[in-house]
Formats: structure tokens, sequence, C-alpha cells
């Protein structure tokens, strides 16, 4: 091979290797740069949720996080005992079932999670006057094909829903995925939880509008609707938000 043909590929060599190094520190710092606006966003995404579930609404003059911070305030119960606890900055329940300190074993149920934390975040609603109108409660359990997460708004009769909003979901669209139809949503307000001490709600099939204590399935969509009903079951029970929502802290 002669000289110019090796300078020629070392030449070759050397402009794609530099390329390379310039596009990786480009990469880098434009991932480094929006690192906070996604953050940024992600917040807003929960919080817009939030307020979703609360019944609130945005206005031109106090957009989501100002409405946030104007009407909710983020408290940490402690599951056992259904008391109020003080965390660590940046605490995040799903985050902390991972971790030594919090991880609770999941046993004898079929939400579809092996672990919890022991502490879990609950948002509490009020209006101008500092009353409690609502707590959303943060739920998770299986689908058909994984992991759902939503809000699960409640009245300050601790017995009364108002939302469920399902905001990260992986369902078939049209079946499964009408968890997030605004017409099946609807159709949770006003339902009660609690019989007798009881965890009573259920999602079955030809509920019907009359029945206080049941929603209709989702047509089609059985192992959705079972997924609902098990994540209901298990966190408004004595593993769950249940001991919270029996000494009704909120009005303490």
């Amino acid at each position: 091979m002669s000289d110019k043909k090796k300078e020629t590929l070392g030449g070759t060599i050397g402009v794609v290797v530099a390329v390379c190094l310039v596009c990786s520190v480009v990469v880098s710092g434009a991932a480094v740069g929006l690192r906070e606006m996604q953050q940024t966003n992600a917040a807003n995404d929960k919080r817009s949720n939030i307020l979703q579930a609360a019944g609130l609404e945005t206005t031109a003059d106090c957009d989501v996080p100002c409405t946030f911070d104007k009407f909710v305030t983020e408290r940490f119960v402690d599951l056992e005992t259904g008391e109020y606890v003080e965390v660590e900055e940046d605490f995040d329940m799903y985050k902390a079932a991972k971790q030594e300190a919090y991880s609770v074993k999941v046993e004898n149920s079929n939400v579809g999670f092996q672990s919890r934390s022991s502490v879990a975040s609950v948002y509490l609603i009020e209006n101008e006057a500092n009353e409690v109108t609502r707590i959303v409660l943060p739920v998770h359990g299986s689908g058909l094909w994984d992991l759902m997460y939503g809000f699960l708004a409640i009245d300050a009769d601790g017995n009364t829903v108002r939302e469920l909003v399902y905001y990260q979901q992986k369902e078939t669209p049209g079946l499964g995925g009408e968890v997030q139809n605004p017409s099946w949503k609807a159709k949770w307000d006003g339902k009660k939880l609690f019989k007798d001490g009881d965890v009573a709600i259920q999602v079955k099939k030809n509920a019907g509008s009359n029945n206080d204590y049941a929603v209709d399935a989702l047509s089609g969509a059985t192992l959705t609707s079972n997924g609902v009903q098990n994540t209901l079951t298990y966190w408004l029970g004595e593993n769950g938000y249940g001991p919270y929502l029996k000494n009704q802290t909120w009005k303490s």
C-alpha cells in the first residue's frame, strides 16, 4: 500500500473519530442542558393530573404550578399507622419501594407488584378558608400488559369518590385504554368506597348507575377491569390507605 493511501486512510479515520467526539460532546451537553427542563415538565405533568383529580382548573393568571401551590398540600403517611410523618426532601414513594429503609413486601395480593413503600404521599385539596375539600391518593396496580398508575380523589368524608384519573397505562386502545375515557371516568363521581367499614366498591358488568358501590366494567377489557378492582381493594385496605382513611387524619 502506498504512503498516499495510508495517509488517506489515516486521515479518514481521524476525521471520523473527530466527528464522533464532537457529536458526543454536543449530545452530552444537550442532555445536561435539557435535564432541568425535562424534570420541570415531568413535575408539571404530575401536578396537572393531581389538579384534574382535584377538580381544579388553571386560569390565565394562575398556571399549573401556581394553582397547585395555592390549593394543594402534599403530606406523607405511615401506611401502618395512618399518621403523618416527616420524610427527606424529594421523597418519592415509588422509588422508596426499592429502598431497604422503606420497602415492604406485598404478600397474598394480586395487585401486581411485590413491594411498596411503608410511607406514601397524599395530596390535600384546600379551599380559600384552608378547609380540606378532597384528598387525592396515588394508586397503582396491574392491568393487562403492565402496571397502571393513577390518582383517586375522594371527598373529605373519606368515602365518596370524585375522580379516578389514570395518567400512565399501556392498555389496549379502545379496550383497556378506556380507563382514560371521560365517559367512563364520569361513572366514578359520587360512588361510595366503604360499607360498614369494609371496602365495598366494585368494578363489575352491568353495575348500573343506581348502584352506589359499583361501576360498570370496561367492555371487552375484563383483565383491565379486574386490575382496577384489585388496585382499589389493595390501596383502600389495611395494607394501603385504609388506616389513614379510617382515622380521617386530615381532620385532626
